[in-house]
């Protein structure tokens, strides 16, 4: 094997371009020839491959997003996009191909390894929703900036004795809705995973109004059944609350900034471990983080079904908040 390539896919998230910058050096180290694809999918399907080196990736250690940019691409979800996307890697004789996302790109990666690629994939989401790996990169740089901003709002809701609804991020887990309200202080989270009622998170208000407090807040995950918008117009329509209503929806502020010191790490050893799992002749594989260690799982592992939630959390999150 003389020559990897290495993609970013799905949703940027932190920690992304430390994994680049990993894969690169340590496939130099290896004495592989070391290849970016632009724009994930998409660019494998047009050929926009560049020759990677020490210095492209010189200085991307702390910078978020991803200098490889990404996109989603339908055209390859099809047979013959596949094995348009085959055909552009045996044109740049790329040996074997290391692709960094979520759910989707990691589905993607094991199409590849179906028809004898050789692919690994790194969890990239900043959901926590990969299963089989203990934390996916970005979560932790994720999780630091909504509580930042659960602090900030926390502030000002005191100063006016309001309670504020506040989005995250979390289409189908609710892992950073949950995490943000326990180490946030909220009075109340609502997940996919477990939904409250209107009328409890109602309740939950009034029950801290009523105790005196200058301040509630609600942390409800993108992913709920019913949205943040319907959420607030009900509470400010329901008199016992108490406190005055407000709505903030994070969105992709989620998503950008530096990565943390445990994302840079996280990321850079996945890198590693991906590289060396290509060099010892492995392929159709997931690097996952199990507890200190880097371990590797099948991509049909991964990708069959969403990480869960510790049940744990979900009580700890309930008796805190009273």
């Amino acid at each position: 094997m003389k020559r990897i390539a290495v993609m970013t896919s799905g949703g940027d998230s932190p920690g992304m371009n430390a994994a680049i910058r990993a894969v690169v050096r340590t496939g130099m180290e290896y004495g592989f020839e070391v290849y970016g694809i632009r724009q994930a999918y998409t660019g494998l399907l047009a050929g926009d491959f560049n020759l990677l080196t020490s210095v492209e990736v010189s200085g991307i250690l702390q910078r978020g997003g991803t200098i490889l940019q990404t996109a989603r691409n339908e055209e390859f979800r099809t047979p013959a996009g596949q094995k348009k996307g085959i055909r552009r890697l045996n044109e740049h004789k790329i040996d074997a191909l290391v692709v960094i996302g979520g759910n989707g790109s990691l589905t993607g990666a094991l199409r590849l390894h179906e028809q004898n690629i050789k692919v690994i994939g790194v969890p990239g989401s900043i959901d926590n929703d990969i299963f089989g790996t203990d934390m996916s990169i970005g979560v932790d740089t994720a999780l630091n900036t909504i509580l930042e901003s659960l602090d900030r709002l926390r502030d000002t809701a005191s100063s006016h004795q309001r309670a504020f609804v506040i989005e995250t991020m979390g289409r189908n887990s609710g892992y950073l809705a949950l995490m943000s309200s326990i180490l946030g202080g909220a009075e109340i989270v609502i997940t996919p995973e477990r939904e409250p009622t209107m009328e409890e998170v109602a309740k939950a208000l009034e029950d801290a109004y009523v105790r005196g407090k200058s301040h509630a807040i609600a942390v409800i995950a993108e992913g709920a059944s019913y949205k943040a918008t319907a959420l607030t117009e009900y509470l400010t329509g329901n008199p016992n609350v108490g406190f005055e209503i407000r709505l903030t929806i994070l969105g992709h502020i989620q998503r950008g900034g530096k990565p943390s010191a445990f994302d840079r790490l996280l990321a850079t050893r996945m890198g590693v471990k991906a590289v060396e799992l290509l060099r010892d002749g492995q392929s159709g594989l997931m690097v996952a983080l199990n507890g200190r260690k880097m371990d590797a799982i099948p991509l049909q592992d991964a990708i069959s079904q969403l990480r869960p939630i510790n049940e744990d959390y979900f009580n700890m999150a309930r008796f805190l908040s009273r």
